[in-house]
């Protein structure tokens, strides 16, 4: 096999495309204005001005406040196949060994953005925290905590669209026997319960959520970027066989302290 036949944008637009099927991080956070190679930038529009009319106008400027970050995260994948031409033109096998490494690139990062957001909460936001957790000793308190997180954002005044509050699937199987919550969800591939929400939350499922904690936020709380930096293949010098290897690049950071809220619980059903 020749590796110069080596198609670059097929491998790279498949797991881009994967990734996206099953990462919560991409529903959950704010994109980027602008990415300039490895730097990511981030616009938050100032405050506005509402004045009183004394038959003059004042015209106030508009101002944004940029944030800027490298993504300083990285990841890589690297394994070897018998002809990297014939993988890459049997469908069923490039996307095979593509949702598995795409799956796994999903998981650490999702498990990251979400650590930033409990990291950057403000106090105020907070339910309990680490050394003092709330206990759940009732199904029906399960839900009430969700209901409580939204009163913390919304006395932030944060929009009641695009809110989202992240559990785990033990934390569902608990809302699941609340009559107030659907008894019967579907998960979607993204982790979204369908046709369920809490107090204005829609409702996602996540095992990368830390144990022991629910992350309630608005879609601006948090800023996220990913790129895959380098993809290429090679004939390998201690084997009969073709490399493939490739470099993700991402990083997370909070916008808005006060557009995220979290409650730290133990439970102790009987």
């Amino acid at each position: 096999m020749a590796i110069t036949t080596f198609r670059k944008n097929i491998w790279e637009a498949r797991l881009i495309a994967n990734f996206h099927s099953v990462s919560i991080a991409d529903v959950i956070t704010t994109k980027p204005t602008d990415t300039q190679g490895a730097k990511i930038i981030f616009n938050r529009v100032g405050a506005g001005s509402v004045k009183d009319y004394t038959g003059e106008i004042d015209w106030a400027e508009i101002t944004t406040t940029p944030v800027e970050m490298l993504m300083a995260q990285k990841k890589y994948f690297a394994f070897a196949v018998e002809d990297v031409d014939k993988i890459g033109l049997a469908g069923e096998l490039i996307d095979a060994t593509v949702k598995e490494h795409s799956d796994v690139l999903a998981e650490i990062i999702d498990g990251y953005v979400l650590g930033k957001a409990v990291a950057g909460v403000k106090a105020a936001n907070k339910i309990g925290n680490a050394t003092t957790k709330k206990t759940i000793a009732k199904v029906t308190e399960a839900y009430d905590y969700i209901v409580d997180l939204g009163t913390l954002l919304g006395k932030s005044k944060v929009p009641t669209t695009d809110r989202f509050v992240v559990i785990n699937n033990d934390y569902l199987n608990l809302l699941q026997k609340d009559d107030r919550f659907t008894r019967n969800p579907e998960v979607l591939a993204n982790g979204i319960v369908a046709n369920a929400k809490i107090n204005g939350f829609t409702v996602i499922v996540s095992e990368e959520v830390a144990a022991g904690k629910v992350v309630a936020l608005h879609k601006s709380a948090l800023g996220y970027g990913k790129a895959i930096d380098n993809l290429e293949a090679m004939r390998l010098q201690n084997a009969f066989a073709d490399g493939v290897r490739g470099l993700c690049v991402y990083d997370s950071v909070v916008l808005r302290d006060d557009a995220i809220a979290v409650l730290f619980y133990d439970v102790t059903l009987a």
